[in-house]
């Protein structure tokens, strides 16, 4: 999860242009992804660390088919283009995480800007890069900042609540947590995870708080408490096929939760991004079913897409798969494009959302089976 240690190997190692790799063929025996005709206007996106910052970017260049976002230990949309003058792998791994760790004075500066990453944004939706910000503003925010997390630090999180502040959504909207005293990590009531202040793998601590819960009531409203017992599908589907380039550091299969009443009526869709040495090449099904999205999705008619990274390198560069919140998908090079609609990752998730929103007819099954 500690982004810090890329830079120093990156520096060695990535210093050559990205190039377009074509994928190998699609592997016929994993599932496809379903067309469910789930809703198409009760999309919302949250993640931990590398998957916050991808759930910001996603959220912003998206707004138009988004109804909130979570964004639990991670900074605002393109954390990493702070400062124009920087390159955004150093910004990633200094002003995005823990700035002050290595100083002995901790001025504003060297945190995000919000004010110019809001101006930004403005500006690049002008562009049409990322979708009117205006689409936010009656949207709901779940931000989340441990008190003992030192790997992306409290005041890092609070530039992503200002970020929306200053693109006009209301205080109302925006729920945030600084009061748990959690390391970098996402948080359960699991007494089988780990202790609540701890930063170690595989990042979900107990805390004695159902975060899933928190997040997704506060995006959606009224929900139902967990259920005991699922009774929905956890099922496996061939990833490769929304993406097309290995550069995209996309994993071969990820997983979607589909709840018993979701084969019949239309669902809603949350999309849950996990963080560096999390997916299912390091933790198997661990962030897919130990977070508690499922539990709370299973009698509440949510949809849960879990796409994936896994680690990769030495093109493109990205030992510890985490999500490209800095440009390594797009070769570390200018012009750079990770927090647009048309960066490789953006693109996945969006067609993969695009898949399960589709009606579920014999033409979008052949589709699907393609």
């Amino acid at each position: 999860m500690e982004f810090r240690a890329l830079i120093a190997v990156v520096a060695l190692a990535f210093t050559a242009t990205a190039f377009a790799q074509s994928k190998d063929p699609v592997d016929s025996s994993i599932a496809s992804l379903p067309a469910l005709n789930a809703q198409q206007t009760q999309t919302s996106i949250s993640g931990l660390s590398s998957g916050a910052f991808m759930a910001a970017q996603f959220h912003i260049a998206y707004s138009d088919d988004l109804v909130g976002a979570g964004v639990v230990a991670g900074g605002p949309w393109n954390c990493a283009g702070s400062n124009p003058l920087i390159a955004p792998l150093a910004t990633a791994v200094s002003t995005c995480m823990n700035p002050c760790k290595y100083t002995w004075f901790c001025p504003d500066s060297l945190f995000p800007d919000s004010t110019f990453l809001s101006k930004l944004a403005q500006d690049k939706a002008e562009e049409g890069v990322i979708d009117d910000v205006a689409n936010i503003l009656d949207d709901k925010v779940y931000i989340f900042s441990g008190q003992s997390d030192e790997t992306v630090v409290t005041q890092v999180v609070d530039s992503t609540e200002d970020f929306y502040l200053k693109l006009g959504v209301d205080a109302s909207q925006i729920r945030y947590n600084t009061s748990v005293n959690a390391g970098h990590a996402f948080i359960t009531n699991d007494p089988a995870d780990t202790v609540c202040d701890e930063t170690q793998p595989p990042f979900i601590n107990n805390c004695d708080l159902e975060q899933a819960t928190r997040l997704l009531d506060h995006i959606y409203g009224d929900l139902q408490p967990p259920v005991g017992r699922l009774t929905g599908e956890l099922l496996r589907f061939n990833q490769r096929e929304f993406f097309e380039s290995d550069m995209t550091s996309m994993d071969d299969a990820a997983y979607v939760y589909i709840p018993k009443a979701c084969k019949e009526e239309s669902c809603r869709v949350h999309v849950a991004l996990h963080g560096c040495e999390q997916g299912i090449g390091t933790l198997g099904t661990g962030y897919v079913t130990g977070t508690g999205y499922n539990e709370v999705a299973d009698d509440n008619q949510i949809i849960v897409l879990y796409p994936q990274i896994r680690k990769s390198e030495p093109l493109p560069f990205n030992p510890k798969g985490c999500w490209d919140f800095w440009g390594y998908s797009s070769g570390d090079t200018p012009p750079y494009k990770y927090y647009q609609k048309d960066a490789p990752q953006m693109i996945a998730i969006k067609k993969m959302i695009d898949r399960l929103t589709t009606a579920n007819t014999p033409s979008s099954q052949s589709t699907a089976n393609h």
